[in-house]
């Protein structure tokens, strides 16, 4: 006999709202991904709202609440030189953020520190800046191995009531708003809330971050903010400013990247998948799916760009020819699509 089954009969479920810990755009005992290109602001902003939750400042319109304890690390950012004198410009209450100290050995997503950190500080919100800093030797573009270390995360979050809060980058290459999504989007589907952070194209010196996904709720309104003379973040309200806009889609649309065919959207989404090197072929039809593109548009797009398939154990993966190899890609003469809209799409399609 094989174990026993614990059977839930939905009408005995008790409905309860969604509790948020910074409506709606950061829920309690979820995770929320924060995403943006290196140097605009993401760290900051985090640092920000950990300081308005630790002394139970009023955010994003919401009332003021009991201060909150937090938990930050970074895996990038010294706490010395970086993370206590932001936290202190920013007139967090010291004594109400922690760390983990890792200087014995690396933290690990899947070797409890994380989960006894925040059980034991009584954190409402955990930052792991950036995500890559707790996931080395996972590969982020697998889904087989980024769902254990995601659902991992998710358990931490929903067995302690703690707001879990990733950080992670969108790789710009070149310019023109050209961006690559981060890793899998097993990730993406994980969370249920996601910000995308990103400088305001009227204004370069300001920020804003846009809620792209909200699993919980309707998507809050996008957020600007700047920095003061002395170094402090100073939230500037609301902003007028869609995702596309934020990751330089429309700048892309005028240059002349509009009118993509369904290949063509295909051809760039093979090309952002192998851009790292090979690719699980179910990896690459996941993305596509993800956009809407069929299977067979899919293949079709791999032969145009003259990608080889290659057997790995039990699996096939795509691998993009060398230079000087035949197969090379056809060359259709149109403008190549924006890669921001990938990202969009792919996003805004998971969970």
């Amino acid at each position: 006999m094989g174990e026993n089954v614990r059977i839930i009969t939905v009408a005995d479920v008790e409905e309860k709202p969604a509790e948020m810990l910074a409506a709606p755009y950061i829920p309690a005992g979820k995770i929320t991904l924060v995403l943006g290109t290196p140097g605009e602001g993401k760290t900051a902003m985090m640092l920000a709202i950990v300081a308005a939750l630790t002394n139970g400042a009023p955010l994003f319109g919401n009332p003021a609440r009991a201060p909150a304890r937090a938990m930050y690390y970074s895996a990038e950012d010294g706490l010395a030189d970086t993370i206590r004198p932001r936290l202190r410009r920013y007139g967090a209450d010291l004594e109400r953020v922690h760390s983990i100290d890792d200087s014995d050995r690396p933290l690990n997503v899947f070797d409890g520190r994380i989960e006894q950190a925040i059980l034991a500080t009584g954190a409402a919100i955990c930052v792991i800046d950036p995500i890559q800093g707790i996931t080395r030797g996972v590969d982020l573009h697998s889904a087989n191995a980024i769902r254990p270390a995601m659902s991992c995360l998710a358990g931490i979050a929903g067995r302690s009531g703690c707001a879990v809060c990733l950080v992670g980058h969108l790789n710009k290459k070149g310019g023109g708003g050209l961006y690559r999504g981060l890793g899998s989007i097993d990730i993406m589907a994980a969370a249920r809330s996601a910000l995308f952070v990103g400088r305001l194209p009227s204004d370069g010196e300001k920020r804003a971050f846009v809620h792209a996904k909200s699993n919980l709720a309707a998507p809050g309104t996008p957020q600007a903010f700047g920095f003061e003379s002395g170094g402090a973040l100073a939230w500037l309200g609301p902003a007028e400013i869609t995702l596309d806009e934020l990751l330089g889609g429309k700048a892309a649309k005028k240059a002349g990247c509009s009118g993509e065919s369904q290949l063509e959207r295909a051809m760039a989404v093979i090309e952002c998948a192998l851009e790292s090197g090979e690719c699980p072929a179910s990896e690459a039809m996941r993305r596509g799916a993800a956009l809407g593109i069929c299977e067979k548009t899919m293949k079709r797009a791999k032969s145009a760009l003259g990608v080889r398939s290659a057997r790995r154990a039990a699996d096939w993966v795509w691998i993009m020819p060398e230079e000087g190899q035949e197969g090379q890609p056809i060359q259709s003469g149109l403008p190549p699509f924006p890669r921001e809209h990938i990202v969009d799409a792919e996003f805004t399609a998971a969970g």
